[in-house]
C-alpha cells in the first residue's frame, strides 16, 4: 500500500527531526526529501511545528487504544490487561524511530510550550485517566485492594516511563540494553503482587 502525501511527509519530517534536530530541519529540507515543492506542503500543514506536533501525538499517543466499553471488559481481568498495557508500552520503547523521535522530544518538551502541553494531555493525562479507570474497575471487582485509582495509575505508569527514559539514556551512548529487555514484564509482576487481594 503507498503512502499518501501527508503520511510520506510525517514520515520523511520525522527521519530529518530525528537525524538533524528539529531546528536544523527546515520545511524546504522536508519538501526536498518527499519530492514536493515547498508551498505543495502547506497544503498539508501550516508549518514545521504542526509537523513536528503531529508526529509527537503519534509518540505520546495512549499505549492501549480503547473505548470506554472496552476498557471496562478488559480491566475485569486484571493482571492480563496491565500485561497488555506494557507490553504496547514495550514495543513503543525498542522501536528504533521512536527511540529517535522520543530522544528529540524530550530535549524539545523544554524549549516547546505547545509540545508540553500536547505531552500533558495526550501522553500523561490519558494514559493515567485510562489506568485510573481499569484500576477502579478492578477495585470494584475485588481483584485488588481500594485505594486511589488515580495514586495507582502514577505508579504504574512512573516505573514503565522510567525505564523507557533509562534505555534511551544507555542508548545515546551505545549501551547494551538488553538487561532492561524483561524489566517492563518484570514491573508487572512486582505490580500486580503489591496490589491484588490476597
Amino acid at each position: 500500500m503507498s503512502l499518501s502525501t501527508k503520511e510520506k511527509i510525517l514520515k520523511e519530517a520525522s527521519t530529518l527531526f530525528s537525524q538533524l534536530g528539529y531546528k536544523a530541519t527546515s520545511v524546504r529540507k522536508i519538501a526536498s526529501k518527499v519530492g514536493i515543492r515547498e508551498s505543495a506542503l502547506y497544503n498539508h500543514f501550516k508549518n514545521k511545528e504542526e509537523i513536528f506536533l503531529t508526529i509527537a501525538d503519534e509518540i505520546f499517543a495512549t499505549s492501549v487504544e480503547l473505548d470506554r466499553e472496552k476498557i471496562q471488559e478488559e480491566a475485569k481481568r486484571g493482571k492480563p490487561f496491565l500485561a497488555r498495557f506494557a507490553t504496547t508500552y514495550k514495543l513503543v520503547t525498542f522501536d528504533k524511530n521512536s527511540e529517535k523521535m522520543f530522544r528529540l522530544l524530550l530535549i524539545e518538551l523544554f524549549t516547546n510550550e505547545a509540545l508540553r502541553k500536547k505531552f500533558i494531555q495526550e501522553f500523561h493525562d490519558k494514559n493515567i485517566k485510562l489506568l485510573s479507570e481499569a484500576f477502579f474497575i478492578m477495585m470494584q471487582e475485588g481483584l485488588i485492594r481500594s485505594n486511589d485509582p488515580m495514586l495507582v495509575a502514577y505508579e504504574f505508569l512512573s516505573s514503565l516511563f522510567y525505564i523507557r527514559f533509562h534505555i534511551t539514556l544507555l542508548r545515546i551512548d551505545s549501551e547494551s540494553t538488553s538487561h532492561l529487555s524483561t524489566q517492563m514484564e518484570k514491573h508487572v509482576d512486582f505490580f500486580w503482587e503489591g496490589i491484588k487481594v490476597q
